[in-house]
């Protein structure tokens, strides 16, 4: 059985043909670009098209699709909604998709989800039937296993974490991104050094040479291994951040794993053991001495491994039905 897995990221779309053991035989990466709307579209069934070609002259028949959207997947309507795609608010992804893909299964989930279910297969979380993976990229997500299943929610929004409420009192600021994603995700990273290079008068630090550009969340962590004072301040509240999130997630749900991944860890993988500790100030203090942070295992494979993934738990399902 081969299985296709697309990941689209804000600004890339990985595809991976991929056997039921996890194991990897075609990849492909195409940035995204300006794209918008139905160009961005357009990428993906062409690039498909283009894979599963050359899969099958390999031999590796496609068996399903699966495929991961920065955002909502409304399984019902099978829409997308991809706040970093512009023209992707209510996106018929599914129709354009099932348009190349003929009688070959397709299944669209949120990457969160995706990213969850290939570290519970394959990567840290292996074998947990309660577990929670900490996305923080450009935003921050959370893909939720209860009890060996996935959290959706009522509408499919479940994990929407940069939403998360961790100090008072609410600023207008946070509206569009969230109050844990304003401070704590890539771009909040980025964007509070920039509002504290504007406010401190007496810096004279690395950030300070960067300035004629925009900053990145890579340029402070940069920083940061040089001592920058910055940098250092910056940091130490995304850790006060995380590692609230992470106690919320212990107390609510009592999880065996939480796994950290993402393009920021990456470079904050080794602040786990310090967000560790900031979690077990907040955490229900039962429930934190029976949970492991780590580090997710599967890099940048995670969202490609957990839709083909997903896609490959569907048809066995509907094998299993008809039987």
């Amino acid at each position: 059985m081969a299985l296709l897995g697309i990941d689209i990221g804000g600004t890339k779309i990985a595809f991976a043909v991929f056997d039921h053991n996890g194991d990897v035989h075609l990849r492909e990466i195409n940035a995204i670009d300006n794209r918008t709307g139905t160009d961005v579209g357009e990428l993906i069934t062409v690039g498909a098209v283009r894979i599963i070609d050359e899969a099958e002259s390999l031999g590796h028949r496609i068996k399903a699709i699966g495929l991961s959207v920065p955002g909502i997947s409304r399984q019902a309507a099978g829409t997308v909604w991809a706040p970093n795609i512009p023209g992707w608010d209510d996106y018929p992804l599914l129709r354009e998709i099932k348009g190349i893909a003929g009688h070959t299964p397709v299944t669209i989930e949120s990457d969160r989800a995706c990213y969850i279910s290939a570290e519970v297969w394959k990567g840290n979380a292996k074998g947990c039937r309660n577990a929670v993976f900490i996305a923080v990229g450009t935003g921050i997500g959370a893909g939720i296993m209860v009890n060996g299943e996935i959290v959706h929610g009522a509408h499919d929004i479940a994990g929407a974490t940069g939403w998360m409420a961790l100090s008072r009192p609410f600023d207008s600021r946070y509206k569009n991104c969230g109050h844990f994603e304003y401070y704590a995700s890539g771009e909040g990273i980025a964007r509070r050094a920039e509002e504290l290079l504007h406010s401190d008068n007496e810096y004279q630090g690395m950030l300070l040479e960067m300035k004629h550009r925009r900053l990145t969340a890579e340029d402070v962590f940069r920083a940061l291994k040089q001592g920058d004072r910055i940098a250092d301040i910056i940091i130490r509240q995304a850790v006060e951040y995380w590692g609230m999130a992470a106690a919320n997630f212990v107390s609510l749900l009592n999880p065996e794993k939480i796994i950290f991944g993402g393009g920021v860890f990456g470079p904050a993988a080794g602040l786990i053991p310090d967000i560790m500790a900031e979690a077990e100030k907040w955490a229900q203090p039962i429930s934190i001495k029976q949970v492991t942070f780590e580090p997710t295992a599967l890099s940048g494979d995670a969202g490609v491994l957990g839709a083909g993934y997903l896609a490959m738990k569907k048809i066995s399902g509907i094998k299993r039905q008809t039987i």
